[in-house]
This record gives structure tokens, sequence and C-alpha cells, in this order.
């Protein structure tokens, strides 16, 4: 039972590194003048690509913290 859990929460952490990365290439990828303009009223592609990815890197970590808790309180 142990062994499920150290796979999902493996799982989880490698999720939370996969989103990260998504979310730091889009960051970098967003131009100056995109940042600077101040004329767009709505966030740029960009942008919603950067929330999305670390929206999910968040919730990878929540998945890796239950898995995590779940493991203690059986362990105990």
């Amino acid at each position: 039972m142990n062994t499920v859990f150290v796979i999902i929460l493996l799982a989880a952490m490698v999720m939370v590194v996969v989103s990260l990365v998504r979310g730091v290439v889009a960051f970098l990828q967003s131009t100056k003048v995109d940042l600077e303009s101040g004329q767009q009223v709505d966030a740029t592609e960009m942008q919603l690509k950067q929330n999305k990815a670390m929206m999910a890197r968040v919730k990878w970590q929540a998945v890796a913290i239950v898995v995590m808790a779940i493991m203690l309180a059986v362990a105990s």
C-alpha cells in the first residue's frame, strides 16, 4: 500500500516541476513591450499561459501534500 502512495507522490512531484518549468518558459516568452505598453485592458495570451501553469503547479503541490498526509496517517 505504501508503494502505491510513493508512486503517486513521485508522479505529483514530477508534475509540479513540469508545470513550474512551463510557467517559467511562458514568463520568459513575454516581451518587454507587452509588459510596458499599458494600453491593453485584458490579459495577454502569455499572461494567461503563465497563470494557467502556475495554478496547475499549486494544484499538484496540493495533491502531493494530501498524499504525504495520508502516508503519515497510515504509518502511525
